[in-house]
């Protein structure tokens, strides 16, 4: 096993993947407070707009599904360059935007730019980086991961307050330049010789079944039981039992499920999904709860969320670097019961919450998921050889980002149906529900990790 340090020119490679996918991240989340004035100023309904983060989120998480054939098929350089073209397109369109579709059209632009940019980042670690060095580098990464979606509603509600929401993008647009410069300069790695074919069909199934579960949620809780909600459960049925079908009939799958029968990788693709839900799913209810319960302003709800998110990026090099001595097993046990002590807190005085504790709660729910996150994708990484290392990237990213919008809509349904089912107090309620959950959530993979983990240790 080699230690030898990592060149500056592998270093500027990796940066330039994640500043792309940092700026994607960033805008993303960033949106969410800019929709009361996106609603008046291009005069379309909630519903609507909210297309601009449900919409993003799919495509994001149907191109990254498509990573590992790209990246067997394709040189990195080449991609990279594709993603820089697909953000800068999209970030232009955005700031010009006259009317929603153009809005909503440089979005998917932008996501197909950050759909291909955060796998890249994790390929090009994976790739380049010494095994001795692995989890402090992919502790970095995740910095990226989690730290932008936190500073995402504050850089948004300031900029749309104090400016235009056309800023958001206009200040972007010289970081996208610079990392393009950075890019082409350092990213090399070449692609592993393949003939295979796309695949087409398990694409088409996995696009139906991701959007289906989406739906589902939306129509349960806006009108309930309805013919739209049955249509979506049929699409989702049969895009589950075609999934099956397909996969045992094809060689090259569009994702490599198969590697989810090994049982550590199943047991941190279990892990790694959680921390996902319930890291994006989180940052979004402690806003809403502070805005609607606690009454603050946008940009004070987005401030709770900042001292947790930058201890959290402070922890996961840390984090990393003791994955690099100690191994995951016990560092993945204490991130899960730290996230289960800061969501239970949540949960319990969630009627007795303010502003400190929300902030205290927060860091210590934060610290845990940032001890794990980047550390269990570097040790499933571990446990697969060769071009199976673009398997589990794929595999990981695409899990990180469908988590991640399947638990806003998750937590926001429940925050929905108890604003339906009893309407006093329905913010407050909902919220509880939702911190609750979110600590059993973390309790059930605290378990998880400790059988199946335990078990693949006994067994290597």
């Amino acid at each position: 096993m080699t230690t030898s340090p990592v060149s500056h020119r592998t270093q500027l490679a990796i940066l330039s993947a994640g500043l792309l996918t940092f700026v994607g991240i960033l805008v993303e989340t960033s949106m969410n407070v800019t929709f009361p004035t996106l609603i008046k100023t291009l005069h379309v309904s909630l519903s609507t707009v909210q297309w601009l983060t449900s919409g993003y989120l799919l495509m994001v998480t149907l191109v990254m599904s498509t990573t590992a054939f790209l990246l067997r098929r394709f040189n990195t350089r080449s991609l990279f360059r594709g993603a820089v073209l697909c953000a800068l397109a999209g970030t232009v369109l955005c700031i010009w935007a006259p009317n929603f579709p153009i809005l909503f059209a440089g979005r998917l632009l932008q996501a197909l730019a950050t759909g291909v940019s955060t796998p890249l980042m994790f390929h090009l670690i994976l790739t380049l980086i010494p095994q001795a060095h692995l989890g402090l580098y992919v502790g970095m990464a995740s910095v990226v991961t989690s730290l932008a979606p936190a500073l995402g509603p504050t850089y948004g509600g300031l900029l749309t307050y104090y400016a235009s929401w056309r800023m958001i993008f206009w200040l972007v647009l010289p970081v996208i330049l610079l990392v393009w410069s950075m890019g082409e300069a350092t990213i090399r790695v070449k692609a592993h010789a393949t003939d295979e074919r796309f695949d087409f069909m398990g694409f088409l199934l996995l696009a139906i079944g991701l959007f289906s579960l989406i739906e589902l949620l939306d129509q349960f809780t806006a009108a309930g039981i309805t013919v739209a909600f049955w249509i979506y459960a049929a699409a989702l049925v049969i895009a589950i039992i075609g999934m099956s079908v397909h996969l045992s009939h094809t060689s090259t799958p569009l994702l490599n499920f198969s590697l989810l029968k090994h049982a550590g990788i199943r047991a941190r693709a279990i892990n790694f999904f959680i921390l996902q839900f319930g890291n994006i799913g989180i940052a979004f209810v402690i806003p809403i709860f502070a805005e609607n319960v606690l009454h603050t302003n946008a940009s004070v709800a987005g401030l709770l969320l900042l001292p947790g998110s930058l201890l959290g990026a402070a922890v996961s090099p840390i984090g990393g670097a003791l994955y690099d001595r100690f191994g995951a097993h016990r560092l993945l046990l204490i991130s899960d019961a730290a996230m289960v002590v800061g969501a239970m807190l949540l949960g319990l005085f969630t009627h007795q919450l303010g502003m400190e504790l929300i902030v205290g709660f927060y860091l210590i729910f934060r610290v845990g998921f940032n001890l794990g996150f980047g550390n269990t994708m570097s040790d499933a990484s571990t446990m697969v050889d060769g071009p199976a290392k673009a398997d589990i990237n794929s595999l990981f990213n695409t899990l990180q980002q469908y988590a991640g919008s399947l638990g806003t809509a998750s937590l926001s349904a429940i925050i929905t149906l108890q604003q339906r089912l009893a309407p006093t107090g329905a913010e407050a309620t909902g919220s509880q529900i939702d911190f609750l959950l979110l600590a059993g959530l973390a309790a059930l993979t605290f378990v998880i990790q400790w059988w199946l983990g335990d078990r693949h240790q006994q067994a290597a």
